[in-house]
């Protein structure tokens, strides 16, 4: 594993700076553990009920996601995943997507070490038509092959190519795998047919402890972690100071080394911020003045810095780990948004065991995605899908023909645990018996959504 020379070995620090440095490196570090957290058990894990496929080969999953699937918060329902993680330390790999039908939305998004979404492939990045991308890590110096239609740079050397597929319905599952079969990942010497360079060193991936995480443990994760990834020139103070505190760069000072005044102030700096993201996460609720919208806690690192910028704040990692908590990998503003329910249209919290709801909506357009919309409903807890009688986790456009439109013109989602009535089932949208969230996805949204020009419908209480 290497290592960043030029931080000196940890030198002696003070229980308070302890705290402060750790407060910061929980803050910056989040994104990065929970991300370490889905790359080990779907890559490195091989005996984890969540594992995929190992490092620089392709996973694909003919069916959407279920309340089974607890890998990964706030999961999409209405695309079919697959997913490549990649490792680059030894040599780049190509991704093949194949020609894809101009109605049926499709993407790959490339998501670094740090939950950046650097780059996209797919229907609004590059097209429906078929290509071959190189992906390469940091410092990479390499000539463009022949057959490549775009070398493509990633910050860190670790990487997810995360894959979505349009499903228009259930008998359209059989088309999906087809599209899916196209997927090719391979690296660049197979690609070539030429000799594979020489070997890296196997990673020694410290085995997931989700209680280990919580506590002085995560400094372990996001040792690891940092100590893969270049440092960003706006970071080299920081990261410095992180080394004092073994984690990035230095010797490592993990919680069996630590004084217990250490330990004592470290654990008080994560729990501070844990409070404060937290807090700040609360202040932004409800998202329905776009103060605080997918728009500015997914993206790109430029993305973030210019959410930094929009919302008066000194960087943009607290978006970042807002990001995280509420749905990791959410897709950058330009291709999809998730304007989220938290509360009701009176600032009141969700509660499927004690009140109804409705969204009522236009019944032509319902809303303004030029690929395509879904409704979704996760438990208020664990923001993973809702279990129901249905099977029915979300609603979406392609559901639109069944739906039942009002005598007035619009169209209304029924929220709510109990059945609203065998007559309005089609437009039933199953809470969970306690606190609920919902989540609106508009697929390449209109410009008036990424102008801040539109506002999500209210989410009514009915009775």
């Amino acid at each position: 594993m290497t290592t960043t020379p030029f931080f000196a070995e940890s030198a002696e620090i003070s229980p308070a700076q302890a705290r402060a440095i750790a407060a910061e490196a929980y803050l910056y570090g989040l994104p990065l553990v929970m991300n370490y957290k889905a790359m080990y058990l779907g890559a490195a894990a091989k005996d984890s009920p969540q594992f995929k496929a190992p490092f620089n080969e392709i996973k694909n999953v003919a069916h959407v996601s279920t309340p089974d699937d607890k890998a990964i918060v706030a999961p999409n329902a209405d695309t079919p995943y697959s997913w490549a993680y990649l490792d680059l330390r030894a040599e780049p790999v190509v991704l093949s997507v194949p020609a894809v039908e101009p109605r049926r939305y499709f993407s790959v998004q490339l998501i670094d070490a740090y939950t950046h979404n650097f780059a996209y492939l797919g229907t609004r990045a590059t097209g429906n038509g078929a290509g071959r991308y190189l992906i390469t890590g940091p410092g990479w110096k390499g000539e463009k092959p022949k057959g490549i239609t775009r070398v493509i740079v990633s910050e860190t050397p670790m990487v997810l190519a995360f894959y979505r597929t349009q499903l228009f319905g259930p008998d359209d599952l059989e088309n999906v795998r087809k599209v899916q079969a196209g997927y090719g990942v391979q690296t660049l010497s197979r690609f070539l047919g030429s000799a594979a360079p020489p070997a890296v060193p196997a990673l020694p991936f410290p085995a997931w402890d989700e209680h280990k995480a919580q506590g002085l443990g995560f400094f372990e994760y996001l040792d690891f972690m940092l100590r893969l990834c270049p440092v960003h020139p706006s970071e080299e103070t920081m990261r410095k100071r992180f080394a004092a505190i073994g984690v990035g760069g230095g010797m490592p000072i993990y919680p069996g080394r630590l004084s217990p005044d250490t330990k004592e102030a470290m654990s008080a700096g994560m729990a501070g911020m844990r409070a404060a993201i937290q807090k700040k996460l609360e202040a932004d609720i409800p998202f329905n003045d776009m103060a605080l919208v997918s728009l500015d806690i997914f993206g790109s690192r430029e993305q973030y810095e210019a959410a930094a910028q929009r919302n008066s704040l000194k960087n943009f990692y607290v978006l970042r780990a807002i990001g995280t908590i509420v749905g990791i990998y959410g897709n950058s503003g330009e291709e999809a948004i998730y304007p989220s329910y938290f509360v009701d249209s009176e600032n009141r919290p969700l509660d499927g065991a004690a009140h109804k709801y409705r969204l009522r909506l236009p019944a032509g357009r319902p809303l303004p995605a030029k690929a395509f919309w879904s409704i979704t409903m996760y438990d208020g807890k664990t923001f993973l899908l809702v279990a129901n009688q249905l099977n029915r986790y979300l609603i979406n456009s392609p559901m639109l023909p069944a739906l039942k439109q009002d005598a007035d013109g619009l169209l209304t989602i029924y929220i709510q645990h109990n059945s609203p009535g065998k007559e309005l089932e089609s437009n039933w949208l199953p809470a969970p018996d306690g606190p609920f969230q919902v989540d609106m996805r508009l697929y390449l949204p209109d410009p008036e959504v990424l102008q801040y020009k539109w506002n999500q419908p209210p989410l009514e209480r009915i009775d």
